[in-house]
């Protein structure tokens, strides 16, 4: 799944590709996409004559700003946009089509069709599902080493499992989580209420590091993740532990081992991250 450091990726590239494009007819061939409203019609006919003025990025979503509405749209896992001339064929995986005034389309296409798209009146997306619970951005000034301790001083659970939850601190997923705990130090599996201060600095440095790390390479092309302009990215290239079962730490030359946190698969260095 696209997570932080993808979704900006995507966001930036839409940005550069549509903004300033008025949407002429949209079609939704895979009706399941559209989450809100309840009638694909209502989605279809309220954005036509509608121009693309900004693209936003709430977490792992991204916020489609129009004249006088929101979509905000989720990859899930294999979800992608591109433009395109109209006249140019498409596949079977394209679900969603916003036709433009000037012949381009801009296609939502998702083999596995988990992504999600709903539609806001502007000022709205933000009180409503799927933001309303989100937390707070990495990037932001609210997110401070303190506010992460408040949050994660709150909960028993294993600290991979807190950072996965979009309520604590949203864009984060499995590789990233992985990656910042490796560079802070810090067992996956350790209980997030008894994490010292040091480690919770720590933590809190590296998140925002990684990320912005990640974001500077185009995301991490890890399976099928591409740009809009259909580009990889290469933070992949940069990883510590995720994916590298098996290899040798960076760090200190021990093997990578592979475990399973959170229900999640999990990368760690045994000598670098010690669970005491």
């Amino acid at each position: 799944m696209p997570e932080l450091p993808e979704v900006e990726t995507v966001r930036r590239t839409l940005i550069e590709l549509v903004k300033g494009k008025t949407i002429k007819t949209v079609t939704v061939l895979w009706p399941n996409i559209i989450k809100k409203p309840a009638e694909i019609e209502q989605f279809a006919d309220a954005l036509i004559g509608e121009t693309i003025q900004d693209v936003g990025r709430r977490g792992k979503f991204l916020k489609i700003f129009l004249d006088h509405y929101v979509i905000v749209s989720h990859l899930r896992m294999e979800g992608r946009y591109a433009l395109a001339k109209k006249e140019e064929p498409y596949d079977k995986h394209t679900h969603v089509m916003f036709e433009f005034t000037d012949g381009t389309e801009l296609r939502y296409r998702d083999v596995r069709k988990f992504g999600t798209m709903h539609l806001f009146t502007k000022g709205q997306e933000e009180t409503e599902a799927p933001l309303a619970t989100l937390g707070p951005e990495p990037f932001d000034e609210a997110f401070t080493a303190t506010l992460l301790k408040e949050r994660l001083m709150k909960t028993n659970r294993k600290v991979k499992a807190a950072l996965l939850d979009q309520t604590i601190v949203v864009g984060l997923g499995n590789i990233y989580v992985d990656e910042a705990l490796f560079r802070a130090s810090i067992h996956p599996e350790k209980i997030s209420n008894q994490l010292t201060d040091d480690e919770i600095t720590k933590l809190h440095e590296e998140i925002i590091k990684t990320l912005a790390e990640a974001i500077e390479l185009g995301g991490s092309t890890v399976r099928s993740y591409v740009n809009t302009q259909g580009k990889v990215g290469q933070f992949q290239l940069q990883l510590y532990v995720y994916g590298k079962k098996g290899e040798a730490c960076r760090n200190c030359g021990t093997a990578i081992e592979k475990t399973v946190v959170a229900g999640r698969g999990t990368h760690i260095c045994p000598k670098c991250q010690q669970l005491s």
